[in-house]
Protein backbone atom coordinates (compact mmCIF):
# COMPACT_ATOMS: atom_id res chain seq x y z
CA UNK A 1 0.00 0.00 0.00
CA UNK A 2 2.85 2.26 0.52
CA UNK A 3 3.95 1.44 -2.46
CA UNK A 4 1.12 2.64 -4.44
CA UNK A 5 1.16 6.11 -2.47
CA UNK A 6 4.45 6.64 -3.23
CA UNK A 7 3.96 6.32 -7.05
CA UNK A 8 0.71 7.70 -7.24
CA UNK A 9 2.70 10.83 -5.12
CA UNK A 10 5.57 10.93 -7.16
CA UNK A 11 3.22 11.24 -10.65
CA UNK A 12 1.19 13.49 -8.99
CA UNK A 13 4.36 15.68 -8.51
CA UNK A 14 5.53 14.65 -11.59
CA UNK A 15 2.28 15.90 -13.55
CA UNK A 16 2.17 19.36 -11.37
CA UNK A 17 6.09 19.78 -12.02
CA UNK A 18 5.65 19.40 -16.06
CA UNK A 19 2.47 21.83 -15.99
CA UNK A 20 4.70 24.34 -14.03
CA UNK A 21 7.82 24.65 -16.43
CA UNK A 22 5.49 25.15 -19.41
CA UNK A 23 5.50 28.36 -20.98
CA UNK A 24 2.81 30.25 -23.00
CA UNK A 25 4.61 32.67 -24.82
CA UNK A 26 2.70 32.66 -27.76
CA UNK A 27 0.47 35.05 -28.59
CA UNK A 28 -2.66 32.69 -29.09
CA UNK A 29 -2.24 32.09 -24.99
CA UNK A 30 -1.06 28.42 -26.17
CA UNK A 31 1.78 26.53 -24.70
CA UNK A 32 4.72 26.85 -25.94
CA UNK A 33 5.19 23.44 -26.84
CA UNK A 34 4.42 22.37 -30.70
CA UNK A 35 0.73 22.27 -30.14
CA UNK A 36 0.17 25.47 -31.67
CA UNK A 37 2.30 24.49 -34.56
CA UNK A 38 0.74 21.03 -35.26
CA UNK A 39 -3.06 22.31 -34.98
CA UNK A 40 -1.88 25.19 -37.67
CA UNK A 41 -0.06 22.66 -39.55
CA UNK A 42 -3.42 20.04 -39.67
CA UNK A 43 -5.77 23.44 -40.59
CA UNK A 44 -3.40 23.77 -43.36
CA UNK A 45 -3.58 20.20 -44.79
CA UNK A 46 -6.99 20.19 -44.37
CA UNK A 47 -7.43 23.33 -46.30
CA UNK A 48 -5.10 22.07 -49.34
CA UNK A 49 -7.31 18.37 -49.33
CA UNK A 50 -10.62 20.76 -49.99
CA UNK A 51 -8.88 23.16 -52.19
CA UNK A 52 -7.64 20.37 -54.81
CA UNK A 53 -11.36 18.67 -54.44
CA UNK A 54 -12.26 22.30 -55.74
CA UNK A 55 -9.66 22.23 -58.36
CA UNK A 56 -11.01 19.33 -59.57
CA UNK A 57 -14.14 20.58 -60.17
CA UNK A 58 -12.48 23.31 -62.08
CA UNK A 59 -13.52 25.64 -59.48
CA UNK A 60 -10.58 27.50 -59.53
CA UNK A 61 -11.11 30.89 -57.39
CA UNK A 62 -12.78 29.12 -54.59
CA UNK A 63 -9.64 26.86 -54.44
CA UNK A 64 -7.57 29.94 -54.88
CA UNK A 65 -9.20 31.13 -51.58
CA UNK A 66 -8.65 28.40 -49.59
CA UNK A 67 -4.82 27.70 -50.40
CA UNK A 68 -4.14 31.66 -49.35
CA UNK A 69 -6.15 30.17 -45.75
CA UNK A 70 -3.97 27.57 -46.20
CA UNK A 71 -0.86 29.55 -46.46
CA UNK A 72 -1.60 31.69 -44.07
CA UNK A 73 -2.19 28.55 -41.65
CA UNK A 74 1.77 27.66 -42.62
CA UNK A 75 2.95 30.89 -42.21
CA UNK A 76 2.07 31.57 -38.52
CA UNK A 77 3.40 27.90 -38.19
CA UNK A 78 6.45 28.68 -39.60
CA UNK A 79 6.95 31.59 -37.41
CA UNK A 80 6.53 28.94 -34.27
CA UNK A 81 9.44 26.13 -36.24
CA UNK A 82 11.87 27.65 -38.71
CA UNK A 83 13.26 24.41 -38.90
CA UNK A 84 10.59 21.95 -40.71
CA UNK A 85 11.06 21.47 -44.43
CA UNK A 86 7.44 19.94 -44.36
CA UNK A 87 6.19 23.54 -43.32
CA UNK A 88 8.43 24.96 -45.60
CA UNK A 89 6.86 22.53 -48.75
CA UNK A 90 3.56 23.77 -47.61
CA UNK A 91 4.44 26.99 -48.13
CA UNK A 92 6.13 26.86 -51.59
CA UNK A 93 3.03 24.83 -52.61
CA UNK A 94 0.44 27.07 -51.55
CA UNK A 95 2.24 29.88 -52.86
CA UNK A 96 2.89 27.88 -56.66
CA UNK A 97 -0.81 27.36 -56.51
CA UNK A 98 -2.26 31.04 -56.10
CA UNK A 99 0.50 32.07 -58.91
CA UNK A 100 3.29 33.41 -56.31
CA UNK A 101 5.83 31.45 -58.37
CA UNK A 102 9.03 33.42 -57.01
CA UNK A 103 7.82 33.26 -53.49
CA UNK A 104 7.39 29.62 -53.91
CA UNK A 105 10.72 28.67 -55.19
CA UNK A 106 12.60 30.43 -52.62
CA UNK A 107 10.57 28.42 -49.62
CA UNK A 108 11.12 24.93 -51.88
CA UNK A 109 14.65 26.21 -51.65
CA UNK A 110 15.01 26.91 -48.25
CA UNK A 111 13.12 24.06 -47.37
CA UNK A 112 15.41 21.69 -49.56
CA UNK A 113 18.61 23.39 -47.37
CA UNK A 114 16.84 21.50 -44.34
CA UNK A 115 16.32 18.36 -46.34
CA UNK A 116 17.63 17.72 -49.93
CA UNK A 117 15.69 14.33 -50.25
CA UNK A 118 12.39 15.75 -48.89
CA UNK A 119 10.34 13.74 -51.63
CA UNK A 120 7.37 16.44 -51.88
CA UNK A 121 9.82 19.41 -51.80
CA UNK A 122 11.76 18.14 -55.15
CA UNK A 123 8.50 17.06 -56.82
CA UNK A 124 6.39 20.04 -56.34
CA UNK A 125 9.65 21.94 -57.61
CA UNK A 126 10.75 20.04 -60.50
CA UNK A 127 6.58 20.74 -61.67
CA UNK A 128 7.62 24.79 -60.86
CA UNK A 129 10.41 24.56 -62.73
CA UNK A 130 8.45 22.31 -65.87
CA UNK A 131 5.55 25.27 -65.07
CA UNK A 132 8.10 28.09 -65.56
CA UNK A 133 10.08 26.00 -69.54
CA UNK A 134 13.00 25.07 -67.12
CA UNK A 135 13.24 21.39 -67.94
CA UNK A 136 16.90 20.75 -67.23
CA UNK A 137 16.37 21.91 -63.61
CA UNK A 138 13.35 19.47 -63.30
CA UNK A 139 15.41 16.62 -64.54
CA UNK A 140 17.73 17.50 -61.67
CA UNK A 141 14.76 17.27 -59.03
CA UNK A 142 13.31 14.04 -60.67
CA UNK A 143 17.33 12.49 -60.75
CA UNK A 144 17.38 12.96 -57.11
CA UNK A 145 14.18 11.18 -56.62
CA UNK A 146 14.70 8.39 -59.06
CA UNK A 147 15.03 5.09 -56.96
CA UNK A 148 12.65 6.38 -54.39
CA UNK A 149 9.73 4.05 -55.55
CA UNK A 150 7.50 6.62 -54.89
CA UNK A 151 4.43 8.78 -56.53
CA UNK A 152 6.44 11.60 -56.28
CA UNK A 153 8.84 10.10 -59.26
CA UNK A 154 6.35 9.03 -60.89
CA UNK A 155 4.18 11.84 -61.27
CA UNK A 156 6.97 14.36 -62.10
CA UNK A 157 8.39 11.98 -64.74
CA UNK A 158 4.87 12.27 -66.46
CA UNK A 159 4.38 15.65 -66.09
CA UNK A 160 8.49 16.18 -67.70
CA UNK A 161 7.38 13.35 -70.36
CA UNK A 162 4.42 15.40 -71.41
CA UNK A 163 5.65 18.40 -71.74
Amino acid sequence: MKKIILILSFMFISGFCLAAGSSSSSSSGQNDNGRDEINLYQEGEKLIKRAKKLEAKNKEEKAKKLYLKAYNKFKKAYSQNKRSADILNYLGFTLRKTGNLKEAEKYYLAGLDLDSGHLGINEYLGELYVQTDRIELANERLAVLKGCDCEEYEELKELIDNN
